[in-house]
């Protein structure tokens, strides 16, 4: 390359070519020294420093080996300063100006008058230097850009309406935690989502939450939250500048899973991710990416399958909420070597406090409800529903089951139903396919609804339903007079959707809220009970939602937040969840009592539990029906109550169990 250089340096155009070069950089020293200065100040407040103390330390040194040489000294002295004393003379002046009030003599006063008058600037210009890059520095801190130093912490990627309902379930869950700490990773100001999360929460107790400003799919941005010494990362669709979600979030999602797991200086051994995807054909892409480190929640088909589900069974919303926070009961593995070589029946009544719900084979995946006589090994953990891990203790006290008690009924064959869904968006297909796979033949659903695309979407993705008979209206759902029309109290099953794809939170909620109280206010004056399960966006709405007496509503995101939070704190959980929301296999039912046990008459949950093996389910818990509209008692549902303790039933109480059917 030199040699090359040098030839056509030579040649006469490459000699021209160097003229002109040198004729336009003739610099001056005054334009050199300006440039060497801009350059230190680019350099930030430590390289002003340095600069400062070069000018001071080479000024006094001049003034320190004048007065040595010269021998100029103070009146009052006896004799000159030596080049040190010199030196710490002026030194001294240079951060005093009043050391000069006792010099005596012209000559030295010009000099120390010097070296104040430097001293002044100096001082001047270092105070204004740390006081910008005080500044600069707090600046900084406030962009949310240093590092965190936390290890087995909680790391979230996005910022979106779902941080605040996974902060409230993670701070439960690290209340018997000294020192937890949650970091938030989103593209918004830290000090903005600082004020948010206080406005949300009141109550941190013993969790510290640490906002950082950056992007998710940022490589530097991962390593400032140490995404490398977290416990678990949760990765959420990000809210788009203007408000409401991305117009892709799969796309945020499966970016930021990218950049988490191949990243070139990840960590050796495995992440624990938890990740929201909400259209199934990016599922396989993001379990690519992810493999074993990932646990994915598909947003859509979980809503759609817990609202197909609620719809039918009143008080099961509720059930699944339960199950699913931090705030009363949760699912737990359990291992129990006193019930080794036993049946899983047996099981089911050797905890006073717990309900036994299934089994993790030590070599196998979870299984909800297995066959009674299934044996238990060393090495394998029961599923178990209680309100604490340190609850679940086996007790030799639970009250025996009366057989006296226990009348099997064989329910009659159920009956066509008519299901009518208000509203759309896109969920509304999944809740219609996921209808299909629980009604029974012979059904019907009519949908209503004002938006644009409604019946597009059904003619596209509802076309294969082989036990509903499908109906479309294009009408208002505000509307009293259009829901009078509709003869809501002659449907089994009323679902309210939110416009969430047209418009804000706030008003396809509102929206909603209002749909919800003409039904209410219909199923009043008409004196039937409407069994509705609504879609709310925002959890201010939900609370809003509970004067209306409804004992049955979603809060979407809410319940995906919850599900993601148990997931980080035991991924196992998720095939738990899969196996519970899914149609095959078991899944919870509200059953009425009598079908298992005498009504009328005190009979202990023990007995209950004994009842429902024999039909080959698994009990653990039941449904008041006197208290169906009393929020404050959770609406009569009673999950894992103690054993031992007598219940007298009435007719309409509901049996909660694990079953196939």
């Amino acid at each position: 390359m030199g040699t090359h250089a040098s030839l056509w340096a030579a040649r006469p155009e490459g000699r021209e070519f160097l003229n002109e070069v040198k004729a336009v950089t003739q610099f001056s020293t005054r334009e050199r020294l300006r440039y060497a200065f801009d350059n230190i100040l680019a350099k930030g407040t430590i390289a002003l420093i340095g600069l400062l103390t070069l000018v001071t330390g080479g000024a006094i040194t001049i003034f320190a080996l004048i007065i040595a040489i010269t021998h100029i000294k103070n009146e009052g002295d006896a004799e000159a300063l030596s080049f040190i004393e010199a030196a710490w003379m002026s030194l001294m002046r240079t951060f005093d100006a009043g050391n000069m009030a006792d010099d005596a003599g012209w000559p030295f006063r010009i000099i120390t008058l010097l070296v104040t008058l430097l001293g002044i600037f100096v001082m001047s210009t270092l105070i204004g230097v740390l006081s910008a890059g005080l500044e600069a520095q707090i600046e900084q801190l406030r962009k949310g850009r240093s590092r965190v130093v936390e290890v087995d912490h909680t790391v979230i990627l996005g910022w979106s309406e779902q941080v605040f309902p996974i902060l409230t379930e993670l701070i439960e869950a690290n209340s018997s935690r000294k020192r937890a700490a949650i970091v938030i990773l989103g593209a918004k100001d830290k000090v903005e989502m600082e004020d948010e999360i206080r406005d949300k929460i009141s109550d941190f107790k013993t969790t510290r939450i640490i906002c950082r400003t950056g992007s998710p799919v940022e490589i530097h941005d991962l390593a400032i939250v140490g995404v490398d010494s977290a416990r678990s990362i949760l990765v959420l669709a990000p809210d788009a500048e203007e408000g409401g979600k991305s117009e892709d979030p799969d796309v945020d999602v499966i970016k930021a899973l990218l950049a988490v797991t191949n990243s070139p200086s990840r960590k050796q051994g495995k992440y624990h991710l938890i990740a929201e995807i909400r259209d199934p054909k990016n599922v396989q892409v993001a379990e690519m990416i992810g493999k074993d480190e990932v646990e994915l929640v598909l947003v859509g088909d979980l809503i759609a399958r817990i609202m197909a589900q609620t719809c039918r069974q009143s008080g099961l919303s509720v059930v699944y909420t339960e199950l699913l926070d931090f705030g009363g009961v949760e699912i737990y593995f359990k291992e129990e070597p006193q019930l080794t070589n036993r049946k899983f029946a047996e099981c089911l009544l050797a905890h006073e406090d717990s309900a036994v719900i299934g089994v993790r084979p030590q070599n196998g995946r979870p299984i909800l409800n297995p066959p009674m006589n299934t044996l238990i090994n060393a090495g394998d953990r029961l599923i178990v529903i209680a309100e604490d891990d340190d609850s679940i203790v086996i007790s030799g006290s639970v009250a025996k089951p009366d057989a006296s008690l226990i009348a099997l009924v064989t329910p009659p064959p159920p009956k066509p139903e008519r299901s009518l869904i208000l509203g759309w968006n896109w969920r509304g297909p999944s809740v219609v396919n996921e209808l299909d796979n629980y009604v029974p033949a012979g059904s019907a659903v009519h949908i209503v609804s004002d938006s644009e695309g409604t019946e597009a979407s059904i003619e596209h993705e509802c076309g294969n339903l082989t036990k509903q008979k499908l109906t479309f209206q294009k009408d208002d759902t505000t509307d009293r007079s259009v829901l009078d029309a509709l003869q809501v109290g002659t449907y089994q099953h009323v679902i309210v959707l939110c416009y969430s794809d047209e418009l804000p939170v706030e008003k396809a909620d509102a929206k909603t809220l209002i749909t919800l109280l003409h039904l209410r206010d219909i199923g009043s004056k008409t004196g039937v009970r409407i069994s509705v399960v609504s879609e709310m966006l925002d959890i201010t709405n939900r609370r809003l939602a509970e004067v209306t007496n409804a004992d049955d509503f979603i809060v979407s995101d809410r319940l995906v937040s919850l599900m993601m939070s148990q997931i980080s704190e035991n991924k196992d959980l998720n095939i738990v969840f899969k196996d519970l929301f899914s149609p095959e296999g078991s899944e919870v039912y509200l059953k009425p009592v009598n079908e298992y046990v005498k009504p009328g008459i005190p009979v202990t949950f023990s007995t209950l539990i004994n009842a429902a093996a024999q039909k080959g389910e698994v009990a653990f818990g039941y449904k008041v029906a006197a208290d169906a509209a009393a929020a404050d008692k959770s609406y009569g549902v009673v999950v894992s109550p103690k054993k031992s303790q007598p219940i007298t039933f009435a007719a309409g109480d509901k049996l909660i169990v694990l079953a196939e059917n």
